[in-house]
């Protein structure tokens, strides 16, 4: 592990593993945070919380907090964002029952993009998509790799470019709750949610609308957000007191990948974990 001595403490509080639709195993994402001196991590898969003994295991061996958490899909007044609860204990039963629920959609939702490729003539079935996921939350990535591996597109992105991305013609749109319902949900039990990659949508205005249905956090740092975004971002947030995360997004890649970037490469600082700490519910258990 490189020597952190000298060096600010940095943290990534948002990354994937294959318990979603991540490149790595939860144990190996864990390895490569210590690996590049990182002290602490926050594993947020889609819709699953099934890589945090794992991940937290491996971090207790390598000595880096693993931090758990989850990215959630929910409603918004432009559409579709992402949302992201953080100290969530693996094994909660409301928990669990809402994710399950989820992960369903999920499956609904690759089998609709599947007929629909098949609709175009494109020799593909669910089985492909399942074969990609092994096991995880299924995504559309998972039927981008599966159109990759079957030597139907050239790259993962040209599968999102011609057949899967929004307003392509195997898109099909998720069944999202409410950020109240969400919030509400993992506030019950003792967690925080942040707002993830809004870029452009991260005005004051938006904020506070998503401050009023529980919002606690907003993800400042992220590769998709440029100088200017992160600071209107930084400013709205600050403005209302809502508390600041980041993270790469990492998806377990080792070169150039659309809206993600290497683990740790947004240098956040461990002092913003113990902020959003801070905004736990009273009376839970710091940890």
């Amino acid at each position: 592990m490189p020597s952190t001595v000298g060096r600010a403490r940095v943290i990534d509080l948002h990354c994937h593993s294959t318990a979603s639709d991540g490149h790595l195993a939860p144990t190996d994402v864990i390895r490569h945070a210590a690996e590049i001196g990182l002290s602490a991590v926050a594993l947020t898969d889609h819709d699953t919380l099934g890589g945090l003994l794992e991940a937290t295991a491996a971090g207790e061996a390598l000595g880096i907090r693993v931090i758990g958490g989850c990215e959630f899909s929910v409603a918004a007044p432009w559409g579709e964002m992402h949302l992201l609860g953080y100290f969530l204990t693996p094994g909660d039963a409301d928990i669990e029952h809402f994710l399950v629920d989820a992960r369903t959609d999920r499956s609904r939702r690759a089998r609709e993009m599947v007929t629909r490729l098949v609709g175009l003539g494109l020799k593909i079935s669910y089985d492909d998509v399942a074969k990609e996921a092994d096991g995880g939350a299924v995504g559309r990535p998972h039927v981008a790799r599966a159109l990759l591996r079957l030597g139907l597109v050239a790259t993962e992105q040209a599968a999102f470019d011609k057949y899967l991305g929004r307003g392509r013609p195997c898109f099909v749109e998720k069944a999202l709750p409410t950020l109240r319902e969400v919030a509400d949900l993992v506030h019950a039990k003792g967690g925080i949610v942040s707002a993830a990659h809004l870029k452009w949508h991260g005005t004051r205005a938006s904020l506070a609308l998503l401050q009023a249905d529980g919002l606690d956090a907003v993800e400042t740092r992220h590769p998709s957000h440029d100088g200017e975004v992160r600071a209107t971002i930084t400013e709205a947030a600050a403005t209302l007191g809502l508390v600041r995360s980041g993270g790469s997004d990492w998806h377990g890649e080792f070169g150039a990948a659309a809206g993600h970037s290497m683990l740790g490469s947004q240098e956040v600082p461990d002092a913003w974990l113990d902020e959003l700490e801070a905004r736990r519910p009273v009376g839970t258990p710091r940890g």
